[in-house]
């Protein structure tokens, strides 16, 4: 799911909206290991391991709008299969091009607004402690430890807008998926059951990745217990590995995508 996917998807036949979906989260893939992964390679392969104030802000709010509107991005299309499955006569006429620009725009923009939200209250903050960031990348968490002032608010305001955006994502993805199923299991042949299951099985399995890196980075994580090192390499999890993975679930599960990428490869 990379420059490669994307010109695949420009082909006529991929004119669709789940195909429309399937493009920006190969943006996003595209987008959120460039965030991070330069940075720290400079870091690991030079000794200068500074980073401008505007820097260390910059980069968790791109990194953070790219998680948000991962997030909008499951959930639209986890509606997008419920729509497809439950309504497929009508699916045409709900998921037009022109309504799914229209959701593509609020899934971007709220990503763009939940990473302003999460970014503003942490960098004006006051720091006056250490300014070595134990981690691979900056993200908001060890930033806000930094800090020498009250972080309550901050982390209340955080707290408070992440819970709403995610729980919304959260339960517009389970309660899609939880209708997506019921028609699945009325279907008398077993092939049949399999085949609809196989439809899910990649995206499913990219939620239960994103959902579960997420979960144990940020409230597993979050305990008094843990070590350094191991948040470095949850870090490296939930911000390098698992974009990288994901690609691969999707360009595995869909024949007609690998097909146009062989054709365009041979060119």
């Amino acid at each position: 799911m990379g420059p490669a996917s994307i010109e695949a998807y420009s082909e006529r036949k991929f004119q669709t909206p789940m195909y429309y979906l399937l493009a920006n989260l190969s943006l996003k893939y595209i987008f959120c290991p460039s965030v991070t992964v330069p940075k720290m390679l400079k870091n690991l392969l030079t000794e200068d391991h500074s980073i401008s104030f505007v820097g260390c802000a910059l980069q968790p709010y791109f990194l953070v709008t790219l998680t948000g509107t991962e997030v909008f991005l499951l959930a639209l299309m986890a509606y997008d299969q419920y729509v497809a499955i439950c309504f497929p006569l009508r699916y045409s006429l709900i998921m037009t091009k022109v309504r799914c620009v229209q959701l593509l725009f609020g899934t971007w923009s709220s990503g763009f607004l939940n990473s302003f939200i999460h970014t503003m209250p942490t960098f004006i903050l006051l720091f006056c402690k250490s300014n070595r960031v134990n981690q691979y990348y900056y993200d908001i968490p060890p930033v806000v430890t930094l800090s020498c002032s009250s972080t309550y608010m901050a982390e209340m305001l955080i707290l408070m807008v992440g819970d709403i955006f995610g729980v919304v994502a959260f339960l517009t993805t389970f309660i899609s998926y939880t209708y997506i199923v019921s028609p699945i299991l009325k279907i008398q042949s077993v092939e049949g059951k399999c085949k609809a299951f196989f439809t899910c099985a990649s995206h499913l399995l990219v939620v239960f990745l994103f959902y579960g890196t997420a979960i144990f980075t940020y409230i597993c994580l979050s305990s008094s217990q843990h070590s350094p090192d191991r948040d470095r390499l949850v870090s490296m999890l939930y911000g390098v590995i698992t974009p990288m993975l994901n690609p691969i679930i999707y360009r595995l599960r869909n024949t007609e995508v690998k097909e146009a990428l062989r054709i365009i490869v041979s060119y």
